[in-house]
């Protein structure tokens, strides 16, 4: 799911070249920081601060959080600056509503254009066996590497342009940011399987219920969490 979703809307464009620019260096840098805990959201982001810790110029800063704005990654405040995004119970319900029926369609419309020219299984397949690797090692960044990887790859098998510019904007970074527990992360993994399957069958039924209920079952995760969170603090 998103990426970034789950997969940033730059991540298809930086895939096609062998050369990442500052400003990648930084975008990525964000993206994986969240990962690994490095970044929170909440969190300001200062130029200074970013160039120094990047070892770039400041207008590279400047493009990279111009391009994680258009993300949705970060809130730009007048006066205040820059700050990765927090999002309320509610905010986070309503990225997931977006995400139940994108990634839904993501994965039918991956599933019809698979196996034609150019759009092989092979990336999908590697994606997927990423994930493993990275939650065998229990590695969180990693994680977050191959599931940008697993929808960058469903993005192409789809061939979709309109796609590739409206699946990215989903805020689906920040939810995963704000609510880190296992249980989630190998729910994420059992999901991203049968969407990876069902897509490299070429069944479209199929890949569009599992992308709708893999966004299903990890808002139900989310809201039990939140759930005992909630019953916890009323017990203390």
């Amino acid at each position: 799911m998103p990426p970034s979703a789950e997969s940033p809307r730059a991540s298809t464009a930086a895939a096609a070249s062998d050369t990442p620019s500052a400003s990648d260096a930084i975008f990525y840098g964000v993206l994986n920081g969240l990962e690994a805990q490095r970044f929170v959201p909440g969190q300001r982001l200062v130029e200074v601060d970013l160039a120094q810790q990047f070892g770039v110029g400041r207008n590279s800063v400047r493009e990279a959080l111009q391009r994680l704005a258009a993300d949705g990654i970060v809130d730009t405040f007048r006066h205040r600056g820059v700050a990765i995004k927090s999002l309320t119970v509610q905010q986070t319900q309503d990225v997931l509503d977006v995400a139940e029926r994108m990634t839904g369609l993501l994965a039918r419309s991956a599933a019809r254009g698979i196996g034609q020219e150019g759009r092989p299984a092979d990336a999908i397949a590697a994606a997927l066996e990423q994930l493993r690797a990275a939650e065998h090692e229990q590695d969180g960044e990693a994680f977050g590497r191959a599931r940008r990887t697993f929808y960058r790859a469903l993005l192409e098998a789809s061939g979709s342009l309109e796609l590739r510019r409206l699946f990215p904007s989903i805020q689906m970074p920040i939810v995963y940011a704000q609510h880190r527990f296992a249980s989630l992360q190998k729910l994420r993994l059992r999901d991203y399987r049968q969407i990876g399957a069902a897509v490299m069958d070429g069944d479209q039924e199929a890949a569009d219920a599992a992308g709708v209920q893999h966004v299903r079952n990890v808002r139900e995760e989310i809201l039990r969490k939140i759930g005992a969170e909630a019953m916890g603090g009323a017990a203390a």
